[in-house]
């Protein structure tokens, strides 16, 4: 965003996307910690939110030596690492036979489950890997 446009942006409008990205990176932290809950998703949303709200957070989390890297490649190139993929779509393997086992869904909830579960996994691994640094 220019800074034109962010500089502009009513005080409370820019709180308001900062306390969005506070709850990001909290649930993204929370995400590293336990299974099964994602965690670069929230820090892509949180860094989203930063660029409406605060430069230097922003620039924080870019810059961050664990998750910088994979932020940068989505936002630059919407690509995602193939580790990342094959973590993702474990996580939601995982996720749907926790689902299923702990829950016991009728077959029609169980198959729409497994439809947009699937849909997730499918456009993780249609996302470019990212491009080598030369």
């Amino acid at each position: 965003m220019p800074e034109t446009e962010r500089s502009a942006a009513h005080p409370a409008v820019r709180a308001g996307w900062l306390a969005l990205g506070l709850i990001n990176v909290a649930l993204g932290i929370i995400g590293a910690v336990l299974p099964l809950m994602p965690t670069t998703i929230f820090l892509i949303m949180a860094a989203a939110c930063f660029a409406r709200s605060s430069p230097r957070l922003e620039a924080w989390l870019l810059g961050h030596p664990r998750f910088g890297p994979t932020l940068r490649a989505w936002r630059e190139q919407g690509a995602i690492p193939r580790r990342a993929k094959i973590a993702a779509c474990t996580g939601i393997t995982l996720g749907y036979a926790a689902f299923v086992l702990g829950a016991r869904p009728h077959w029609p909830l169980a198959a729409l489950v497994a439809a947009a579960m699937m849909a997730c996994a499918a456009y993780i691994l249609t996302r470019p890997a990212p491009a080598s640094p030369d």
